[in-house]
């Protein structure tokens, strides 16, 4: 869930550059990709599954033991139908530049990759810069533009969101 405290004319401004990006044709040649990020608690069965057999299905206990925290950083191109996920775990800036390169890397024919983000700090240009000076290769960066709401998790659940913030670069 997210909420929006204005809006003001910056706001209105990058909400009408997602809603363009969503509304071009498909063209494998310039995908659009809404990337977010979701902390996972990673669980362990206190009693082991007793899997399915004839006349009684497969069950799990629902008590767990807590093994920590990870987080999963998802990728979706709605109209291809191409959805990706990227396990880490944590959510830094140098794992999110490897994610986005990885992207970039799924994409090997495309002249422009749009990202569709929010605002989180780490998805910007400057998490790139580390990376980029370790051998990866930049093609061109845009600026990053969003609401600043944005809700945590929410176009990592549900695939889609057209209140996310547009970034216009083009990476390959």
């Amino acid at each position: 869930m997210w909420c929006v405290s204005e809006l003001n004319d910056d706001y209105i401004a990058k909400m009408e550059d997602v809603l363009e990006t969503y509304e071009q044709p498909y063209h494998p040649q310039e995908p659009v990709v809404c990337l977010d990020e979701k902390p996972v608690t990673l669980h362990a069965d206190v009693r082991p599954p007793t899997p399915a057999r004839p006349g009684r299905e497969a069950r799990r206990d629902n008590e767990y033991e807590r093994c920590g925290t990870a987080n999963v950083f998802c990728a979706v191109e709605p109209k291809a139908g191409r959805h990706f996920t990227f396990p880490t775990p944590d959510r830094s800036a140098v794992e999110f530049a490897q994610v986005v390169f990885e992207l970039a890397m799924a994409y090997p024919e495309a002249k422009t990759v749009h990202l569709v983000m929010d605002n989180l700090n780490l998805h910007t240009a400057k998490g790139l810069k580390e990376p980029i000076r370790n051998g990866f290769r930049r093609r061109d960066l845009g600026s990053v533009h969003g609401s600043s709401h944005a809700g945590s998790g929410e176009l990592a659940q549900s695939g889609r969101n057209r209140n996310r913030g547009l970034q216009p670069p083009v990476f390959r």
